[in-house]
């Protein structure tokens, strides 16, 4: 589907088509001088009149070297030499070239801008009995908002009424819908699909996850990639050159052979085929393609350089709970020491009565009874070690062997698979408490798909058990596994990887984007998992898969593959097509008409092959 602007140049292009080839047949039986001249610009005034009147206004600004000075040179100096036919072919296939540019940056952009129809326009609030609409803007936390039947979600809340069906897939990537009922969360941008709720919201709009995301999406484009930036400066740098050595080819030469007709139209030629738009065009719109078919999967590149350091991974770094494993600890064993097993379960609910780690979490739902929060004071968590409070009046600890150690207690070491929790009191050593995590369902194929993407190593870091770890580790076929990590530890772990790894090679870390920021930041690519409304993810990762997918991982490395791949194949031909063309130009071999293949012709066949971008989800 043409926009309105791309409409109107598509018919600008055929008038001038038809009129020019109209006066190529009346030029045959014309023998006035001045007629001809005339005619032949009737055709290059409705195709070129934007291209002059560009070129006229960047030169009053300062900024006289671009296409559009390049084109209007060349074709200017051809009607002074009665070169008309070429003069108006010039600028006909150049508008033709800019016609499949702004179709192919429309249709990249189409990609991305499904995006921008997640957040809906207003809000539905009741009052006095009466559903009326407000701007999401003015609606506080906390306000009980109605999503009809169909629409989408305005701000991210906790649903207060009603049971439906909700379609992540504008954030996802996936099309199976999620049910929810009173109590679930649900987040902006999502569709509503069966039935009314009555959401609170838990968030302002501009906080919500799909704002925050559409605001990542619209600063991706600064963030240019090393291809990118070189193309840029190349083109700043190359376009003066040319110029430059254009006119010295006009000069020189006829100063010595007296022939200005014939070198001012080779130093024309020149120009025609040095216009860099080629290259400035399909390098861009290739990285928005890629980024635009990363979208379509569910996965968010906060811009091409990210997605560019993608193609150079070999070393991929994952924390293990929450995103190797699900995160979704059970109490699987509970060995007393000289008391009762529901004694020492309540003991350890007790003094995780504060804590949200997993493992706390867990333990307070195998004790299966309401925390009386009156009888613990003094809560306290140490990072990577466990908690301590005063429960009844007594000294608690509950956590690793760390723990008890740095606390002087003496406790029976336990060789059960999963997490191990030790519980003293009073400095007593009290029993032990055993959880287990489920590895999740796809994280060995991913791990298997990574390895055939390239990657050469994958590393796990735990804060568990080595003997848990590693485990773990054999069954999804990890290289290197570190265990009893604090998160400082994983930190310069990472640190200690960076300084090791080759020139061009990249690390990413992936994370589950809350506890895992300082990685995330300091990874050469941070990969937030899992983070559908994760604040912390999205400000942290440089890419943010929103869904629990381990296999997106490998299918986004695949995209920044064949789009560097891709626009590698884009530089080599524009070059080497016009380093060719060039020399013959220069020695008069290559008239205008081969000018204009060269450079509309290149620049069409690098649009159409950045355009391959745009389907690379579907691999």
């Amino acid at each position: 589907m043409l926009t309105g602007k791309q409409r109107k140049n598509l018919y600008r292009i055929i008038i001038g088509a038809v009129l020019y080839a109209a006066v190529l047949i009346s030029a045959r039986f014309i023998h006035n001088g001045y007629v001809l001249p005339v005619l032949f610009f009737v055709p290059y005034f409705i195709v070129a009149y934007d291209v002059v009147f560009k070129a006229a206004r960047n030169i009053i600004n300062g900024q006289v070297f671009d296409e559009n000075f390049l084109m209007t040179v060349a074709s200017f100096a051809a009607f002074a030499l009665g070169e008309y036919s070429e003069a108006v072919a010039v600028m006909l296939f150049y508008q033709v070239g800019e016609f499949f540019q702004g179709y192919a940056v429309g249709k990249s952009r189409k990609s991305i801008s499904d995006m921008m129809d997640i957040v809906p326009e207003y809000v539905n609030l009741e009052e006095n009995g009466v559903i009326v609409q407000k701007d999401p803007d003015d609606i506080p936390v906390g306000t009980e908002i109605i999503i009809k039947v169909g629409e989408k979600i305005p701000i991210d809340g906790i649903v207060s009424e009603g049971e439906s069906f909700v379609d992540t897939a504008a954030l996802t990537g996936e099309s199976v819908p999620q049910s929810v009922s009173v109590g679930s969360e649900v987040f902006s941008g999502c569709l509503n699909g069966s039935g009314t709720l009555k959401v609170r919201t838990t968030k302002a709009f501009e906080d919500s996850t799909a704002a925050k995301i559409l605001e990542l999406v619209e600063n991706a484009a600064s963030k240019k990639a090393k291809i990118e930036n070189f193309t840029t400066h190349f083109a700043r740098i190359y376009t003066p050159v040319v110029t430059g050595c254009a006119v010295l080819l006009a000069l020189i030469p006829s100063f010595i052979t007296g022939d200005w007709g014939e070198w001012i139209k080779r130093a024309c030629i020149f120009l025609v085929i040095s216009c860099p738009c080629a290259l400035v065009i399909s390098v861009p719109l290739g990285f928005f393609g890629g980024i635009g078919a990363a979208s379509r999967i569910g996965v968010l590149v906060k811009g091409s350089n990210f997605l560019e350091a993608c193609s150079y991974i070999k070393t991929v770094v994952f924390d293990k709970t929450g995103t190797l494993t699900k995160g979704e600890f059970k109490v699987t064993d509970i060995i007393p020491n000289g008391v009762e097993a529901a004694e020492l379960l309540e003991l350890a609910a007790l003094a995780e009565a504060y804590s949200n780690h997993p493992a706390a979490v867990s333990v307070r739902a195998a004790y299966g009874k309401d925390v009386a929060t009156d009888r613990v004071a003094e809560a306290c968590e140490a990072a990577g070690q466990g908690v301590s409070a005063v429960v009844d009046g007594k000294a608690v600890l509950v956590g690793n062997e760390k723990l008890m150690e740095e606390n002087g207690i003496t406790f029976n070491k336990a060789d059960n698979i999963g997490t191990v929790m030790y519980v003293a009191c009073e400095g007593v050593f009290m029993g032990t408490v055993v959880i287990a995590d489920e590895i999740k369902d796809d994280a060995k194929a991913a791990i298997s798909a990574l390895k055939s993407e390239g990657v050469k190593k994958c590393v796990m870091l735990s804060g568990d058990r080595q003997s848990v770890a590693d485990a773990v580790g054999r069954t999804l076929g990890i290289d290197e596994v570190y265990a009893h990590l604090m998160p400082a530890d994983k930190v310069e772990l990472v640190e200690e990887m960076l300084d090791q790894k080759g020139a061009k090679d990249k690390i990413a870390f992936v994370g589950d984007g809350v506890n895992d920021a300082p990685v995330l930041s300091i990874a050469d690519i941070g990969i937030a998992m899992g983070t559908m409304g994760s604040d912390a993810a999205i400000e942290a990762a440089d890419i943010v898969i929103m869904d629990d997918d381990l296999s997106k991982i490998a299918k986004t490395v695949k995209i920044a593959v064949k789009t560097v791949k891709i626009i590698r194949q884009n530089i080599i031909l524009a070059l080497g097509v016009k380093a060719v063309v060039l020399v013959l130009g220069t020695l008069g071999i290559a008239n205008m008409w081969l000018a204009v293949v060269a450079d509309v012709g290149v620049a069409v066949v690098a649009i159409l092959n950045s355009m391959r971008t745009l389907n690379m989800h579907l691999l």
